[in-house]
């Protein structure tokens, strides 16, 4: 497996170009697929750190997130970000502070590459949707530091996936920041659970809320190991 650092830039796919047909492009989505699970296949106790990408390290988020992977790499759990930087660059960086295993599942883009500098380990994806799903399938536990559109995301990604049990219950979601996601909670609770019943009582209980590393820690040494089932 290539190092993500080391994937070249796209390049321009000229108009006409075979790489253009929806036959290459299935060809190609197969293939990350592919590539995707087979490297997942290797890494068996881990956590992902998902985050804002605009913190820099003066942030106290920034600064939880190295935190917590440095604790989390000291105890043996690799660590995963999308390989960007602010939070995802904090928690590979920690991750490399406690001598871990560094994860990136990198994003390829026409210009440059999203990408880390504490990232030791890594692949890169074409296509966003590719990479999402390896995100998905990624961890035992999953962190979510304050972020914006990206991160609610892949938050309500990971737990619609356990609410309909496309993945497994026992995965353990944790939000780190009482002060931004509490708000988003109580309206979870008071508005569509309360008021419109758009989800069951017991949906709340899919996530944990916390307000430090430490707190975190302690949820994470309680999960288990996953294993990757397509």
């Amino acid at each position: 497996m290539v190092p993500a650092s080391e994937l070249p830039a796209e390049k321009p796919v000229s108009k006409g170009d075979f790489r253009q047909t929806a036959q290459w492009r299935i060809f190609r989505i197969m293939a990350e697929f592919v590539d995707g699970f087979q490297f997942l296949a290797d890494i068996k106790k881990s956590v992902t750190v998902f985050g804002s990408a605009r913190p820099k390290e003066n942030d106290p988020h920034y600064e939880q997130a190295r935190v917590l992977a440095k604790m989390l790499a000291k105890l043996g759990y690799s660590i995963i970000t999308g390989g960007g930087p602010g939070i995802m660059e904090a928690a590979n960086r920690g991750a490399v502070e406690g001598k871990g295993e560094s994860i990136g599942f990198n994003i390829q883009l026409p210009e440059e590459q999203r990408i880390n500098e504490y990232v030791e380990k890594g692949i890169g994806f074409h296509y966003f949707f590719s990479r999402k799903l390896m995100l998905s399938y990624s961890a035992q536990a999953y962190v979510f530091f304050p972020g914006g559109f990206g991160t609610l995301d892949e938050f309500f990604e990971i737990v619609t996936l356990i609410q309909t049990k496309k993945i497994s219950g026992k995965i353990m979601v944790i939000a780190v920041g009482r002060e931004f996601w509490k708000p988003l909670f109580d309206y979870l609770e008071n508005v569509v659970y309360r008021e419109h019943a758009g989800i069951d009582k017991e949906d709340l209980k899919i996530y944990e809320l916390v307000d430090s590393a430490k707190e975190a820690l302690e949820l994470i040494k309680k999960s288990k190991p996953r294993e990757i089932i397509i």
